[in-house]
């Protein structure tokens, strides 16, 4: 008699570790969707050309730093170009009008997404703002080394 109630109470505990572990499966597969739209693959990169708009080296609009919106066959776009103190280092200024080059990503950020651009090319000029992991690049230190990270 005692060996049935140890097997039916063994049973109901394995159900409901299994059951348990099948609930905290299924939750982390959806935050891991949800996080991997907030992250930078490069796997994602698409490309866009266009007329500049508008450029504003601080915007204050989120996320803060330097904005172009480039006027594209399919509409216009928001682009976030990382690091202003990069876009001057290098000498790079933008102008209504200059035709542009942008590989990069609409990432979610916030309650909307934004593209961030990982690499710009006006002219004969490119230059790499993002790590390939979508982290502004900041301009060569005194050192000389280049650094990467988020201000």
């Amino acid at each position: 008699m005692r060996l049935p109630i140890r097997w039916t109470s063994f049973s109901v505990w394995l159900y409901a570790m299994l059951l348990f572990c099948g609930s905290a499966n299924a939750q982390q597969k959806t935050q891991s969707a949800a996080q991997q739209m907030r992250a930078y693959d490069v796997s994602r990169e698409v490309s866009l050309q266009g007329a500049v708009v508008s450029f504003e080296e601080n915007s204050s609009t989120a996320p803060l730093g330097p904005h172009v919106v480039i006027q594209t066959a399919s509409g216009q776009v928001d682009v976030h170009l990382g690091d202003s103190r990069l876009l001057k280092a290098n000498h790079l200024t933008l102008a209504a009008g200059d035709n542009v080059r942008v590989v990069g990503e609409n990432v979610t950020h916030g309650t909307s997404s934004q593209f961030f651009a990982r690499i710009i090319q006006k002219g004969n000029q490119t230059l790499t703002l993002r790590s390939a992991r979508g982290f502004p690049l900041r301009p060569a230190s005194k050192a000389g080394k280049s650094e990467a990270g988020v201000l």
